[in-house]
């Protein structure tokens, strides 16, 4: 999937600004210790975005720097070409960013649908319609929404997690490792719900371990080593380049 480009009454093409872009971005947890350095990326309208690379090399900092959980100390971030760097997530949920983090993304002690409700605590009128659409990508769900969450798999958490952080409708979605700790079966219904909300319009930024399976479903991928985006391609392009096989993929790009 491609920038969006429209053609002005002049002829010429204009490409329309990118839904989330990542300039230079210099971020990190503890005062003088960067874990991101000088990391950039872009995502452009109805793109779904992978992020791979070696653990630690700041895939979950990029996007909790994105999200406003991590100090950014030089760079910017920009949400169609608003300045949002450093903005409390609240604003950001308001802004139209959703985000699902990797671990504790559920309220155990409340039902599913209870949890479906704090993720439109900001717009409660909208609860119906958003129950609704939510629905449709995790039927599932649907059946089970007396249910405590609690009680759910981490697959099935997952789904309440992501299905959460659609009720507030947003444009951008942030997701950390969705298929981690889950089963082979489960991963593959993770990556099938992963391309059904991104076919549904929603801009995807997708941080994930499991590298192939990632590049497989993705338009575009960026390669994060020591806090600096390495390469950067097409998914397709990313799984067939013997440099990113060698050092990232292993035996998988041979599969």
């Amino acid at each position: 999937m491609t920038k969006t480009e429209s053609t002005p009454a002049g002829g010429a093409t204009a490409v329309a600004e990118p839904v989330v872009a990542v300039s230079g971005v210099v971020a990190g947890y503890l005062p003088g210790v960067n874990i991101l350095n000088g990391c950039s990326l872009t995502a452009n309208e109805g793109e779904l975005i992978g992020i791979i690379g070696p653990n630690g090399a700041g895939k979950s900092t990029l996007l909790k720097s994105i999200f406003g959980l991590v100090k950014v100390r030089e760079g910017s971030i920009t949400l169609r070409g608003e300045e949002i760097t450093n903005l409390k997530a609240n604003k950001l949920v308001a802004k139209g960013v959703g985000f699902v983090p990797q671990t504790n993304n559920v309220f155990p002690s409340l039902t599913i649908q209870e949890n479906l409700e704090m993720g439109l605590f900001q717009r409660p009128r909208e609860l119906a319609e958003r129950l609704e659409f939510v629905i449709e990508i995790f039927p599932d769900l649907g059946k089970r929404l007396a249910q405590r969450a609690g009680s759910l798999s981490g697959g099935e958490r997952q789904m309440v997690a992501m299905s959460r952080a659609l009720m507030m409708g947003p444009h951008v979605l942030l997701l950390d490792e969705p298929s981690a700790g889950l089963s082979p079966v489960r991963q593959d219904e993770a990556f099938l719900r992963v391309k059904e909300i991104n076919k549904a319009g929603v801009t995807t930024i997708m941080v994930e371990q499991n590298a192939k399976r990632c590049l497989q479903i993705c338009d575009r991928g960026y390669v994060l080593d020591q806090g600096k985006d390495a390469y950067t391609g097409t998914g397709r392009e990313l799984l067939n380049d013997p440099k990113v096989i060698g050092l990232y993929l292993g035996t998988l790009g041979d599969e």
